[in-house]
C-alpha cells in the first residue's frame, strides 16, 4: 500500500512537471517564431506612410503635433498591416470589467458584437473581470477566440469602480496576461461593436478621443483644474480630451499607465482630494503622448446626431442606466 501511494505521488508530480514543461514549450515556441520573423528582412514593420494617408481626410485632424496618426475611416490601408501582423501570429487581449447589474445589462451584447468585429482573423483572448459568475450569460465564440474569467477582488476602502477595475487588471497583467498577449485593450462593458475594429488600432500606446469633446473648443475641456491635484492640467495646456472608456497598447505600457494612475490617486488622497479616473488618464497622456489615437468613430455616442465627419461608427457607446 505504501509503495502504491508513493507511485501515485510520483505520477502526480510527473504529470504536474509535464504540464509546466508544455506551458513553457509553447511560450518558447511563440518567442522563437517572433525572433525568426524579425530576422526575415522581407517582413519588416511597415512605415507609417505605407499604410496611413492623412490626406484622404482633409475634413478632420489626422496627425497630432507629435506626428502620431489619428485613425479615421479612409485614412488607413488595413491590408498592408494584415500582411505584417499575420506573419507575427499575434494575440490581442480585450479586458472588460462586468460587475453588479451591468453584467446582465450589457455583457452579452458586448461579447457577441466583439466576437463578430474585434480583430477578426487573429488570436483573441477576452478577459472578463467579474464579481458574480452566476450573472454571466452563455458565451459562444468563433475560431481563434477564447475567454478567461477573472475574479474581481474588492476591499472596503476601495469605493471607486475604476480604481477597483485598474487595481485588478494590474494584478492579472502582472500575473499572466503580459505573457499571453502582444497587445491589450481595456474597455467598459457598455459598448457594442458595429463594424470591424482591426489591426489599424494597434500600437504601443493607444488613446481614444472623446466623442463629446472632439468638436468643442479646447478651453472648455473638462480637465482637472485644481492645482493641488495630481491630475491638474492648467488652461492653455492639453492636446485632446481622451475618453477613459477605451485605451490600449502593449502590456508593458498598460502597466505603466496603471502605476501612474494609482500614484496619482494616492497623492490626491494624501492632500484630501479626489479626482475622477478620466482626469488622471488625460494627465497621463498629456505627459506620455500616445503613439496612436482613435477617432470618435471608434467610440461614438448614438444619442448624438451623427456629423458628416463620422463616416463609419466602429463602436457605439451606450449610456449606463443607473
Amino acid at each position: 500500500m505504501r509503495m502504491n501511494s508513493k507511485w501515485k505521488m510520483l505520477l502526480l508530480i510527473s504529470f504536474a512537471l509535464s504540464l509546466t514543461l508544455i506551458k513553457h514549450h509553447f511560450r518558447i515556441k511563440k518567442h522563437l517564431q517572433k525572433m525568426n520573423f524579425c530576422w526575415d528582412h522581407e517582413a519588416e514593420e511597415p512605415q507609417l506612410s505605407d499604410w496611413f494617408n492623412p490626406k484622404k481626410r482633409p475634413d478632420v485632424i489626422t496627425t497630432t503635433d507629435w506626428l502620431a496618426p489619428v485613425i479615421w475611416e479612409g485614412t488607413y490601408n488595413r491590408q498592408v498591416l494584415e500582411k505584417y501582423y499575420k506573419r507575427l501570429n499575434i494575440t490581442v487581449g480585450l479586458a472588460v470589467c462586468a460587475t453588479g447589474k451591468f453584467t446582465a445589462q450589457y455583457l452579452e451584447k458586448f461579447i457577441q458584437s466583439a466576437n463578430k468585429h474585434f480583430m477578426i482573423g487573429y488570436n483573441v483572448i477576452f478577459y472578463i473581470l467579474t464579481d458574480d459568475v452566476a450573472r454571466l450569460p452563455r458565451i459562444e465564440l468563433g475560431p481563434l477566440r477564447t475567454f478567461k474569467l477573472l475574479a474581481v477582488f474588492k476591499e472596503k476602502e476601495w469605493k471607486d469602480f475604476n480604481f477597483i477595475h485598474m487595481k485588478n487588471l494590474y494584478m492579472y497583467v502582472i500575473e499572466h496576461i503580459q505573457h499571453e498577449v502582444d497587445f491589450l485593450f481595456s474597455m467598459t462593458v457598455n459598448h457594442i461593436f458595429k463594424n470591424d475594429f482591426g489591426v489599424e488600432t494597434l500600437g504601443t500606446s493607444v488613446a481614444q478621443i472623446h466623442a463629446w469633446w472632439y468638436f468643442k473648443n479646447a478651453h472648455d475641456f473638462p480637465y482637472e483644474r485644481r492645482p493641488a491635484s495630481a491630475a491638474f492640467i492648467p488652461f492653455g495646456e492639453g492636446d485632446f480630451y481622451y475618453h477613459a472608456a477605451i485605451f490600449g497598447g502593449t502590456p508593458e505600457k498598460i502597466l505603466t499607465f496603471i502605476e501612474g494612475y494609482r500614484k496619482g490617486v494616492s497623492d490626491d488622497s494624501k492632500n484630501g482630494l479626489s479626482s475622477i479616473y478620466e482626469h488622471h488618464l488625460n494627465k497621463y497622456f498629456l505627459i506620455n503622448k500616445p503613439t496612436k489615437l482613435l477617432s470618435p468613430e471608434y467610440n461614438w455616442d448614438p444619442n448624438f446626431r451623427t456629423p458628416p465627419q463620422i463616416k463609419l461608427v466602429k463602436v457605439a457607446w451606450l449610456q449606463k442606466k443607473i
